[in-house]
């Protein structure tokens, strides 16, 4: 006798392959995937992608949709001058300014099926006000986002001697995360020994770590043998994630090959970004222009866990983006040459499940037990949405339904066809 649900979706593909799948939902959580499963109210998927949610693994929520409000945009578009610009802004910011942006921001986010941030916040000011607005960000959004928060020192750990109170100070606020920035210490010797006084703060404190690493073209940056050797030491292994990794698209390639077994050997993951990645890289070269990509496939192929993130969507960092994942699934594909069909599929974990497994969200996930969090898609596999990229038809938290968005269908004007055509499988007849 089948067990009764609160809500079923029939008729469902599943990112795997499998097609004519049931999704049975019962007190918030995956209760049983079958085909055949019924039920009152059922939410027919007509064949369409149902999968877990976005997950967006590496963002900066404190600077998002800040653009250009101080008149100024980033011309020569480097890291560098991103920096610049945000220290001359963020001053001027307040408690109110960082929760409105990041309310604004959420409410899209939803809209493309993004359930899951991990952002990283500026604690350069020790009077912490984006720290405490976004503190209060993550209560008020939690019934429809799992939001963790990052203590990231933008300016350098060493920017001032009272950072390491700082950084305990915002975990004390419900952060759940330390970060840094070693490439942009004084100097090498200072990142290395930044990296070591945050991860021994994180052992400490029972958190984990997410370090910007490397994001720069010079293939002689290696602040990531620092971390793999403090998550070792420490004992931190999958709890410790290295963010970028953009020179490693420079490095020797025996070289790389050395590190990225050393990275695998140590259990950390990997975040990229590769839209901003792709973006900010590679700026000071002529032709040929490197794009500033980690290794990713050869990552992977090692064992470790890799996140595609999305980074930054309308800052003095990236002018672009909207807080849909599958677009930048889609550049990964591209910029990585991960566009045969495994890839493609893989392309597509890399912003689901890959990028939960990071965050640590085991609640995240297709499979019985886990929290009934889904997006249904306007595809007909997981290669489709990311070559269509349609905003979700219905977003799912708990079981209940957050947000539906009708289907684009165009509608033509042509002698002999249809007057409208549904995108999702037309390639397929």
């Amino acid at each position: 006798m089948r067990m009764t649900f609160d809500t079923v979706i029939t008729n469902a593909t599943l990112p795997d392959g499998r097609t004519g799948m049931g999704i049975g939902v019962q007190n918030g959580k995956i209760a049983e995937i079958a085909p055949g499963l019924t039920g009152k109210g059922a939410i027919d998927a007509g064949g369409r992608l149902v999968s877990a949610p976005f997950v967006d693994c590496h963002f900066h929520l404190d600077a998002t949709l800040s653009l250009g409000l101080n008149g100024k945009y980033n011309e020569s578009g480097t890291l560098a001058e991103g920096i610049a610009l945000w220290a001359e802004m963020a001053p001027d910011f307040t408690f109110d300014d960082y929760k409105d942006r990041a309310r604004r921001y959420f409410d899209i986010a939803i809209s493309q099926g993004l359930m899951a941030v991990r952002t990283h916040v500026d604690v350069t000011d020790p009077n912490l006000v984006a720290a405490k607005a976004l503190a209060e960000i993550k209560a008020e959004v939690a019934d429809y986002i799992d939001l963790q928060l990052v203590a990231f020192p933008q300016m350098g750990f060493y920017c001032r001697d009272t950072m390491a109170d700082t950084i305990r100070e915002t975990l004390d606020l419900g952060f759940d995360v330390v970060g840094g920035a070693p490439h942009l210490e004084r100097t090498a010797e200072l990142g290395r020994s930044s990296i070591t006084a945050l991860c021994e703060i994180a052992a400490e404190q029972g958190v984990m770590v997410d370090m910007h690493c490397d994001e720069n073209d010079d293939p002689n940056s290696r602040q990531i043998e620092t971390l793999v050797y403090e998550a070792e030491r420490l004992g931190l292994h999958d709890k410790v994630t290295a963010s970028h990794l953009t020179s490693m698209h420079s490095m020797d390639n025996f070289y790389a090959a050395r590190l990225i077994t050393k990275i695998a050997a140590s259990g950390i993951n990997v975040a990229v970004n590769p839209a901003v990645n792709i973006h900010l890289q590679g700026r000071y070269d002529s032709y040929p222009k490197r794009r500033g990509m980690a290794r990713v496939p050869e990552l992977m192929e090692a064992g470790v866990t890799v996140g595609f993130a999305q980074d930054c969507v309308l800052d003095p960092w990236y002018p672009l983006g909207r807080c849909a994942l599958g677009d930048v699934a889609f550049i990964a594909a591209h910029v990585l040459h991960m566009t045969n069909p495994a890839g493609l599929a893989q392309a597509y974990e890399n912003v689901t499940t890959s990028a939960a497994e990071i965050m640590k969200l085991d609640h995240f996930g297709l499979k019985t037990g886990c929290s009934a969090d889904l997006v249904l898609l306007d595809a007909t596999s997981s290669w489709e949405a990311l070559r269509l990229r349609p905003a979700p038809r219905i977003v799912m938290r708990r079981g209940k339904v957050i947000c539906e968005t009708a289907p684009a269908h165009p509608h033509l004007s042509l002698p002999g066809r249809p007057a409208s055509f549904d995108p999702a499988g037309y390639f397929q007849g």
